[in-house]
């Protein structure tokens, strides 16, 4: 049988040569008027071409040093991604085309319509003009993703945006009323390469000035290891009521394969280590109080708990609210949003707001004013923002950093400002 990663390599291999093959009727028929041995030296360029990318593609998964180099994981993985789904969008413009013409060739057939030699050349030149429209309607079309997705890469992936947030609780103590916190999500250190931009984000989280803050998980993508180098930008972040975190899917190395169960188990006990070294408030299924003066508020934190897909389900709420004192006010940091429609929402009634992440908005989408869509709403119902849920609220923070491609387009980088009101 074969191993997944050789499925893996097979499956795009046999994507970048389908989409090319079917391509490449558009380019001819673009260039259908030059001479025959320009469109021959076009052909083997072309194929040359799809060969590279091949090339790109398959090597990464049998070639040791390429599986760990993260440059071309990441950048060299994310240009192929960037050309074939331009080329996909192509594709999509000869497909309509090639069913519109199979439709009418079945309808003549069963019509049994003759037709004069004359208009017969009248239809082929309308056929040729219409497929070279279509080819360049194609190609015109498939440029926008090809533009905006390299943009995404430049320029969006360090977009940070702010976010401020007025976040009221109704029986929040009046000590509280004002208190400014600042959440940040999935850092995703081991994707980074601009380590100035970094602390250009860290900085704008350090000048809000924050009471409190919060890191909802994903520190890493993989491994332990892609934090140090940034550990020294990431300590610059405190508060003075403390910092607090949590584990997210990512965290637990559960997408790399591992030599041994200890090798695993001893990756996420350094992680943890990280987190004490920033000087960050790990939790992990457990809760705390925040006073300030003679009155509190309840801080839980759970590990990652998540119902799409083969997430984990380590959270444990119940765990984590044990001896809790009787609080008129209970925060929850809780990496996945699913964890809120499943089981907060539905059992624990208590909690009054969920700061969560996980779901990056999919880095992708658009927000304009109310206008706010993105693919991620069809996998998660509350995906990016503040939702409200009869009287406990959701915040589902957007993501400081990146995963898979390598930036952001519409769906930018967040830092999240709330201050608490209670009224």
């Amino acid at each position: 049988m074969l191993t997944f990663k050789i499925q893996l390599a097979l499956f795009m291999v046999a994507f970048i040569l389908l989409i090319d093959i079917y391509s490449w009727q558009a380019v001819k028929t673009l260039f259908k008027k030059r001479e025959a041995p320009f469109l021959k030296r076009l052909r083997i360029f072309y194929f040359i071409l799809t060969a590279v990318f091949v090339l790109l593609m398959s090597s990464q998964f049998f070639v040791p040093f390429l599986e760990v180099n993260k440059m071309y994981r990441i950048y060299v993985s994310a240009f192929v991604f960037i050309i074939y789904i331009s080329k996909l969008v192509l594709c999509i413009f000869l497909l309509v085309d090639d069913i519109q013409r199979l439709v009418r060739w079945i309808v003549r057939k069963i019509s049994s319509i003759t037709h004069t030699n004359k208009e017969e050349t009248n239809e082929e030149q309308t056929k040729i003009s219409r497929a070279k429209f279509i080819s360049q309607a194609g190609v015109i079309t498939a440029a926008v993703p090809f533009v905006m997705l390299t943009k995404g890469i430049f320029k969006g992936a360090y977009d940070y945006r702010i976010h401020q947030v007025s976040l009221y609780l109704k029986n929040l103590p009046s000590a509280f009323n004002g208190l400014k916190v600042v959440q940040v999500s999935d850092i995703h250190s081991g994707s980074f390469f601009d380590k100035d931009a970094v602390m250009r984000g860290v900085k704008m989280i350090t000048d809000v000035k924050a009471d409190l803050i919060f890191f909802t998980g994903d520190l890493v993508n993989n491994k332990t290891d892609e934090a140090y180098d940034y550990a020294d930008i990431f300590s610059t972040i405190k508060a003075p009521m403390g910092v607090f975190s949590t584990f997210g899917n990512h965290d637990y190395g559960d997408y790399v394969q591992w030599d041994t169960v200890e090798a695993k188990q001893k990756n996420l006990d350094d992680l943890a280590q990280v987190h004490k070294d920033l000087g960050w408030h790990l939790m992990r299924n457990e809760n705390l109080t925040l006073e300030i003066g003679q009155q509190r508020i309840g801080l839980i934190g759970v590990e990652n708990w998540g119902d799409r897909g083969r997430f984990q389900k380590f959270g444990d709420i119940d765990k984590a609210k044990a001896g809790l004192p009787d609080v008129p006010v209970k925060l929850l940091l809780s990496h996945d949003p699913s964890h809120f429609d499943s089981i907060i929402s539905k059992s624990h009634p208590d909690i009054d707001v969920t700061f969560a992440g996980h779901t990056h908005g999919f880095q992708f989408g658009i927000e304009i004013g109310k206008i706010k869509w993105s693919p991620s709403q069809y996998i998660y119902p509350h995906w990016a923002g503040l939702y409200q849920e009869g009287n406990q609220q959701l915040y589902v923070n957007r993501g400081f950093g990146f995963l898979g491609y390598p930036g952001r387009v519409g769906i930018l980088p967040e830092i999240t400002v709330f201050e608490l009101r209670n009224s």
